[in-house]
């Protein structure tokens, strides 16, 4: 697997893992926060499920950035 920069990256490439697992024999995705979600029955399922989740993500207004 070669490890490449993703847009607007710079420097060493970190280190990546992927947003899901499989405990038993059902699957979870996890986000860049920590947050776990899950069960599903199958990887195929989460993958499904991370989907949504950042499709609702995407909906919700972003904070406001305080200086």
């Amino acid at each position: 697997m070669e490890i490449q920069h993703r847009a607007g990256e710079a420097g060493p490439v970190p280190f990546r893992s992927s947003r899901f697992f499989c405990v038993g024999s059902k699957w979870y995705f996890t986000t860049r926060e920590g947050f776990d979600s899950g069960p599903f029955a199958s990887r195929q399922r989460a993958e499904i499920g991370l989907k949504r989740f950042l499709n609702v993500v995407r909906l919700m207004p972003e904070e406001p950035q305080v200086h």
